[in-house]
């Protein structure tokens, strides 16, 4: 069963008339993870602002998009606010565009969390705490007093996996979320996502250009290529049996990357 359908989205620059996505239609299903690979410029990012409707005004989206068999594009921005962050929560690739830099992170969190529930200081602080904690992040009272620029771009990304802990929200949007990090961050923020969905069920569209990290998270996987879906399936089925030459091309590079980097670190000689 499909939590999310997408039909006929197209994404065009109001501008200039360049059409940015093509007719693009997917679905994903309740409680598994969708990938969207594809290299810079691809319509990965846009499309998935499409689905909680925050792409700049100069861009115009037509088609369908059902969440629960309701239609999002249909939505006044009053109902959409309702849905953004409460049933459909977006965690963006750089942490620090997420926070007010004027505030300290707590301020965020618990407008974000009075907004969609009501709940008084109390209430807010020890759902994050436990949040928090549940992220590995120590002293969770602490932070929240601090201004983002204190903290680090894993530390950040943390705080906004514990925040949809304490959301709860039907589907994750995760945008290139390990990009700004570094090697040993990345790797501990791909492992929170992964006990994100474990602690809460929720579905997950996982955008990534990192193959790596799309092949631990995903089930299915799309790839696109300048604004148009090339291929789509299992992350098992892509992987050992992909089609379209630019999977190949994506799925040969890897390799590439990865033959090197054994080279480089002597991985490659038997003792």
């Amino acid at each position: 069963m499909n939590i999310l359908e997408v039909e006929n989205l197209k994404i065009q620059d109001i501008e200039n008339g360049k059409v940015i996505v093509h007719n693009s239609s997917f679905g994903l299903k309740k409680g598994s993870c969708l990938a969207i690979v594809g290299e810079s410029g691809s319509g990965k990012s846009v499309t998935c602002r499409s689905i909680m409707r925050l792409n700049k005004p100069s861009l115009s989206q037509s088609g369908t998009i059902l969440f629960k068999d309701e239609d999002l594009n249909a939505l006044t921005e009053k109902e959409m606010r309702q849905k953004r962050g409460r049933n459909i929560c977006m965690i963006l690739q750089n942490g620090m565009t997420a926070f007010d830099p004027s505030c300290v992170v707590g301020v965020h969190l618990k407008e974000t969390l009075f907004e969609h529930f009501g709940w008084n200081k109390l209430e807010i602080e020890k759902k994050m705490k436990s949040a928090m904690e549940s992220v590995m992040l120590k002293n969770p009272l602490e932070i929240m007093n601090k201004y983002p620029h204190q903290l680090s771009g894993g530390m950040l990304q943390r705080l906004m996996i514990a925040l949809s802990i304490a959301l709860e929200p039907d589907i994750i949007i995760a945008d290139e979320p390990t990009t700004a990090l570094d090697t040993i961050s990345q790797f501990e923020v791909i492992e929170q996502f992964i006990k994100l969905r474990e602690k809460i069920g929720c579905s997950m569209i996982f955008i990534s250009h990192d193959l790596g990290v799309v092949k631990k998270v995903g089930d299915d996987i799309l790839i696109m290529k300048d604004g148009r879906i090339v291929e789509r399936g299992s992350i098992q089925t892509i992987f050992s049996q992909a089609q379209h030459e630019y999977t190949n091309y994506l799925l040969s590079t890897k390799q590439v990357l990865s033959n090197n980097f054994k080279k480089i670190m002597g991985m490659n000689y038997k003792c």
